[in-house]
């Protein structure tokens, strides 16, 4: 097989926060892509504002550079289990991947999810324990459980002869022996040129590129990226696009190269190297753009099914239209259409509603990444409390399994085990790291909604929850929800702090006085298990007659302010999320209490049947 000795494939993977970006920060630096290096700024590749504020990655994107006479292709993966399609997808583009584990943290469930997709794939594993500078970095006792994690998952023999190098990407530093320091990043690069093999190089063949990617342009339109399996490209080249059922005749506009932060035009493009080429218009991921005399096209990886559902319905409150540009259900389905054309992990079903969608992704946080970005673009929707997809395999009801790593202090390790147990949790390991204990279980997916605020509540604040997909298995049975009502305005108007303060003794609010709220509107949290009907709009009557102690101003606590995340975990069958641009609202789905009162009564009656 001829290949292509000049140029390196490869992607970081690991779980969130244990420093992908910040490595990639230090690689660009080292390889003399900045002039001033010390302007660059950090995480320079997260460039989505999403990204910027949650300090996460949430889509793939490629880079290059130039070390010692050879071109390394680099592509930052996102690190959280929900997008994992960004991770399955472009592991097809490279040839290698370099896993990075936090020194103290060691592998968590985002570690094992990866790895085990590379793994898959029989891609070469160069391992760096990172930010080796840490008061409680262990790196040597981390080294073993990335061992055990590679048998664990099930790997081959030849797999587990993988390169270990000690890191910290922060300082761009890296060693292959701990008691040496590290001055800079050139034993990673080696070790990078040395283990992860040249990509097959056979430019002779017909043109074969396989899309892992889009990207958009205003000037030139949709842009394909992906890796070329064989043959050489040049922009004016005839070529077809096949996908499923699908074989579209495209001319070939402009070829561009990753380099650093920018793409540089070339006029040829040859095999094993990763492109951005524009002129195919409607291009998806997963699909083949081929030489237009003998089209065949690349097997892609079957991507894994979504596990969470919800349901996205026009906002019909009473303050619909007061903040948003894009109302109607003919809105939200082209972006919803637009979304699925680069989430390739999402799924849009539509219902017997015109105006209600059912959108299927990986995991909450997939979810409201998507929510939280449409409401910047100006989309206003109501979002349903969300559900596991349930599946039947030999004529038995599966449902989505998670593998859930809680790190709690000693202390309050009794509360969070007994929290778990109530959720038809299976515990796997229990692990001591000095006054932490670390809980490994198995549990049902929907036993995760609104277990982080659980057990925050349960350890003040200090438990650390990872989970990722584990697998299907039969239906666990009941799973408790949520142990308390809604307080429910009863009227429509302005919160008064008068009304609020003579209610505190109902509950806790998510409003601050003056707040406009509606007929229906969930205003708090009860501390019964009933919905409770409250007045937030009553005035205090003024007259000319005071008192001493009745005319003190009310000193209110500051109110719960609910987050996307937090306030889709909250809300119950009967209740919905209302997201606007500049505001998260939640409500009951029938606004009067009349209505609600016949709903239930329904629902009392078809059980009974």
């Amino acid at each position: 097989m001829r290949i292509r000795s000049d140029i390196r494939n490869i992607a970081i993977v690991a779980h969130v926060d244990h420093g992908k970006t910040t490595l990639v920060d230090a690689m660009l630096r080292q390889a003399g892509i900045f002039r001033d290096p010390s302007q660059a700024g950090e995480l320079i590749m997260d460039v989505n504002p999403i990204e910027r504020e949650r300090g996460i990655t949430i889509l793939a994107k490629n880079t290059g550079i130039d070390w010692a006479g050879y071109k390394i292709n680099i592509v930052d993966t996102p690190g959280h289990a929900d997008f994992g399609g960004e991770v399955e997808r472009v592991l097809q583009m490279v040839n290698g991947v370099l896993l990075l584990v936090d020194a103290a943290e060691g592998p968590l469930p985002q570690t094992r999810f990866v790895l085990r997709k590379a793994l898959e794939q029989d891609l070469p594993v160069v391992c760096v324990i990172n930010k080796i500078d840490r008061k409680d970095a262990r790196p040597k006792e981390v080294l073993d459980e990335v061992l055990a994690l590679f048998i664990d998952i099930g790997c081959q023999d030849h797999q587990l002869d993988f390169p270990v190098l000690y890191a910290v990407g922060r300082e761009g530093t890296a060693t292959a022996d701990l008691a040496v320091p590290g001055t800079d990043l050139k034993p990673l690069m080696d070790a990078i040129l040395e283990h992860v093999p040249e990509p097959p190089g056979d430019d002779e063949g017909p043109f074969q590129m396989l899309v892992s990617n889009i990207d958009h342009n205003d000037y030139v339109g949709r842009i394909a990226v992906g890796r070329i399996f064989r043959g050489k490209v040049h922009p004016g080249d005839a070529i077809v696009r096949l996908g499923h059922d699908l074989r579209t005749d495209h001319r070939v506009t402009k070829i561009f190269e990753f380099y650093g932060l920018q793409r540089r035009e070339l006029t040829e493009a040859k095999a094993g190297d990763i492109i951005a080429l524009s002129g195919v218009e409607g291009v998806n991921i997963a699909e083949t753009l081929t030489d237009a005399a003998s089209p065949e096209a690349v097997d892609a990886v079957l991507v894994d099914e979504p596990t969470v559902v919800v349901d996205f319905v026009v906002n019909a409150s009473p303050m619909a239209g007061r903040e948003g540009k894009y109302l109607t259900s003919r809105h939200i389905k082209e972006r919803l259409e637009r979304e699925l054309q680069s989430n390739v992990a999402l799924r849009v079903t539509p219902t017997a509603s015109p105006d209600t969608f059912s959108v299927s992704g990986r995991g909450e946080l997939h979810l409201t990444v998507l929510i939280e970005t449409m409401r910047r673009e100006g989309y206003e929707l109501a979002v349903s409390k969300p559900q596991v997809v349930v599946v039947e395999r030999d004529g038995v009801k599966m449902e989505p399994v998670e593998y859930v790593v809680v790190d709690v202090a000693d202390e309050y390790s009794g509360a969070a085990i007994e929290a778990l147990g109530r959720r038809r949790a299976t515990m796997l390991n229990m692990l001591q790291y000095g006054s932490r204990r670390r809980l490994e279980y198995t549990m049902p997916t929907r036993a995760i909604f609104g277990l982080r605020n659980e057990l925050m509540t349960l350890t003040r604040g200090t438990a650390i929850i990872n989970h990722t997909y584990y697998d299907h298995q039969p239906l666990a049975g009941d799973i408790p929800h949520r142990n308390v009502g809604a307080l429910v305005s009863a009227e429509t108007g302005a919160a008064t702090a008068y009304a609020l303060d003579n209610l505190l003794p109902r509950g806790t609010f998510f409003i601050f006085p003056q707040t406009e709220v509606y007929e229906g509107m969930v205003v708090g949290r009860a501390k019964t298990e009933d919905d409770v009907l409250v007045n937030v709009c009553k005035a205090k009557k003024l007259t000319n007659m005071r008192a001493s102690g009745s005319d003190d101003a009310p000193n209110l606590p500051p109110p719960e302010i609910m987050s996307l995340e937090r306030a889709l975990e909250f809300i119950e069958d009967d209740e919905l999320m209302e997201v606007t641009p500049k505001s998260i609202r939640l409500r009951k789905r029938f606004l009067t209490d009349d209505a609600r009162r016949k709903s239930r009564m329904a629902a009392r009656q078809r059980a009974s049947v």
